[in-house]
């Protein structure tokens, strides 16, 4: 069993979907403690009721990134955690970690990276006029939103849609797309080289999505 630590800092949507394919048997991870930068936040909810341990580690109590970090190092390796999940974890992390847990950490973008990176990504998608997004899983790098891509899954974007709208249905990609990848990985089947991750036993799909339709 993979031992895995969540990082969030809000509502803990996509930890619930990893919470729920952990518990389902047979699952190859486990995780073995949720760690949140906010007092409030209410993913913490949803780990207690699923009894994995939560610790809280402020940010803003501690005088830098490296402190904060160095405090984020030491609670992970006490619960002895093999890989790292930001979900929702809205804090940019330095080269130090990131070097670390190189191939060790990983996180959820809801686009189709490199496409829109960072904050406000539906809203980006609408003005542009993309047509289609989606949700894409990597590696974490030092570079916001940049790493191997592991697993990523495209959502069709229509012209009535608002950022609201959007992000639900991206939302439920996401719930799919992150206990999938995480499968993998805890499977031993991602493999990394010169940047790019290549899935063992991994089949391409013959179906294509097309939006809109001619």
């Amino acid at each position: 069993m993979l031992k895995v630590g969540v990082l969030i800092s809000g509502r803990g949507s996509n930890l619930q979907s990893l919470i729920a394919a952990c518990a389902a048997p047979g699952f190859p991870a486990q995780i073995v403690c949720v760690i949140a930068n906010k007092v409030d936040a209410k993913g913490l909810d949803h780990a207690r009721s699923a009894h994995i341990p939560t610790l809280v580690i402020p940010h803003n109590a501690y005088k830098n990134r490296e402190a904060f970090e160095t405090a984020l190092e030491a609670a992970l390796e006490q619960h002895e955690v093999q890989l790292v999940c930001l979900a929702g974890f809205m804090r940019l992390l330095t080269q130090w970690f990131t070097e670390r847990w190189r191939d060790r950490l990983v996180n959820i973008h809801p686009s189709l990276l490199p496409a829109f990176p960072g904050l406000h990504t539906h809203q980006k998608v609408i003005a542009y006029g993309a047509k289609l997004t989606g949700c894409t899983i990597h590696f974490v790098r030092a570079e916001m939103d940049h790493g191997p891509i592991i697993l990523q899954v495209a959502v069709p974007v229509f012209a009535d849609d608002n950022e609201e709208i959007l992000a639900a249905r991206v939302l439920q990609a996401e719930h799919k797309a992150y206990p999938a990848a995480l499968r993998l990985i805890a499977e031993n089947r991602v493999n990394v080289f010169e940047e790019r991750t290549f899935i063992t036993g991994a089949t391409a799909s013959s179906d294509l999505l097309f939006n809109p339709k001619a």
